[in-house]
């Protein structure tokens, strides 16, 4: 098994003024996703992240707030997956709550340093 990082990115709900009836049905929906990789033993973590980002770059290490002109997307959160491919883990994204918010998810796998 290999273990790979699941990468959500979309809208951020506060922006998109739902009602409070309207996040609890979205948020049940992720609750629901991840419970069912949970059952399979797929999901080993992740978080919902807090948005905007602070950015430190340049080798005077320059520190800025986001949201950043250059980035149209922002990243919501992540999970931890286990899986025997990336194919399997394209599988499990075909229940990613927001695809009718426009959002994605990026697959990365994860490089195990210990192997």
């Amino acid at each position: 098994m290999k273990d790979f990082m699941m990468i959500f990115i979309g809208p951020v709900y506060e922006d998109l003024k739902m009602s409070p009836e309207e996040m609890q049905e979205r948020y049940g929906r992720w609750f629901a996703w991840s419970e069912k990789m949970r059952a399979t033993g797929s999901l080993k973590g992740g978080h919902a992240l807090h948005g905007p980002a602070t950015r430190v770059s340049t080798p005077a290490r320059t520190v800025s707030d986001g949201p950043f002109v250059e980035s149209k997307e922002l990243v919501g959160g992540y999970y931890i997956v286990s899986a025997e491919n990336k194919e399997a883990v394209i599988k499990m994204a075909d229940d990613f709550p927001d695809y009718d918010l426009d959002g994605s998810v990026e697959i990365r796998e994860v490089i195990n340093f210990e192997q």
